[in-house]
């Protein structure tokens, strides 16, 4: 897996862009500043845009509220959540009717009962499935009420595995940390619904119609790791979660196709990262960058924009296995560049 180049804006190239929110669009109660923007650039040049997210406590609705609030027009059709395609996933496998014991918050229930199925919160015995999504009010009683249907034998399905979510102080625990809670305790692990696995991507696709969608986030194990799932493209932005270490230090099937500083990077080209053998070892460049290899151990010099110095060096230490992507000299290109 290695980056692309793109000589058009990426919204020329891709029908549809399904945007993570958290850490993309919006961090907390403010937006990323250059996301509304980005998003208007993008529709206005032709592309669909759908707002793929982990979230499962929160309502398509009440999302859109808070996009729009925050200068992102947005209706809750526009919005898909994987206590969406949690729901469906149960719909698909049971009658309509059929009890879902629920643990996690409104939002959730919203979703379960959209699908033709009866939330409940206490285990009667008949539950025929669990779903599990995030709640900042998660209660000792709900993990305890899942456990218990869980044990008995009802279908164990989470809307995401996320350990971690950005939030206005920093990073918190996310639904798989409440997650593990369960999993320990019964010895079952959940279907997971959300990203990186296909079931909320495929919801997002099918919502925009998609044929070559852009998946754009900010997390490698959720987002990119989605994108490579579905054999799209994956556009990795840094104003969230993910580090330029975290980049270079990528297993190939959480590797971006495209980098980006922010959701502007949806509207741009993205420039050619061309690799060489030369007589000290293997060359990578890109714009005003060079990575030379040598021995393992790469030498970074140059100038101009310094994510086009990342776009070298994540090339450089992805083609060759000897470098120690977070090692001595990795860490001080990254110096150099200034991080």
């Amino acid at each position: 897996m290695s980056l692309l180049a793109a000589d058009r804006p990426l919204n020329e190239i891709h029908d549809a862009m399904l945007l993570d929110l958290d850490g993309v669009v919006y961090i907390g109660h403010r937006a990323v500043p250059a996301a509304p923007d980005a998003v208007g650039k993008a529709r206005a040049a032709g592309a669909r845009v759908a707002f793929v997210t982990n979230n499962a406590g929160r309502t398509p609705a009440r999302i859109a509220e808070h996009l729009t609030d925050l200068g992102v027009a947005a209706t809750p059709e526009d919005v898909v959540t994987s206590a969406e395609a949690a729901a469906r996933l149960v719909a698909e496998r049971y009658p309509a009717g059929s009890e879902v014991l629920v643990v996690g918050d409104t939002a959730l229930r919203q979703a379960v009962r959209r699908m033709g199925l009866r939330p409940a919160s206490v285990d009667t015995g008949a539950a025929v499935a669990v779903i599990q999504g995030y709640s900042r009010n998660m209660t000792r009683d709900l993990l305890d009420q899942g456990t218990l249907a869980v044990r008995r034998g009802a279908f164990y399905v989470a809307s995401n595995g996320d350990a971690t979510a950005p939030g206005e102080w920093g990073i918190t625990p996310g639904n798989g940390s409440f997650v593990r809670v369960i999993a320990n305790a019964t010895g079952v692990e959940p279907v997971i619904a959300g990203k990186p696995m296909r079931p909320l991507h495929e919801e997002g696709i099918m919502r925009t119609g998609a044929r070559n969608p852009l998946i754009v986030g900010d997390r490698l194990d959720t987002d990119i790791e989605g994108a490579t799932t579905h054999g799209a493209a994956g556009l990795l932005v840094l104003s969230g979660v993910a580090t330029p270490l975290d980049a270079l230090a990528a297993p190939e099937h959480q590797r971006p196709r495209y980098l980006a500083w922010d959701l502007s990077g949806m509207n741009h080209t993205h420039p050619a990262v061309v690799r060489e053998e030369v007589r000290e070892g293997d060359r990578t460049r890109c714009e005003g960058w060079t990575v030379t290899v040598t021995g393992g151990t790469p030498r970074l010099e140059g100038t101009g924009d310094r994510l086009d110095g990342l776009r070298a060096l994540c090339a450089a230490v992805w083609a060759d296995g000897s470098v120690d992507p977070s090692g001595p000299a990795v860490r001080e290109a990254l110096a150099r560049l200034g991080w």
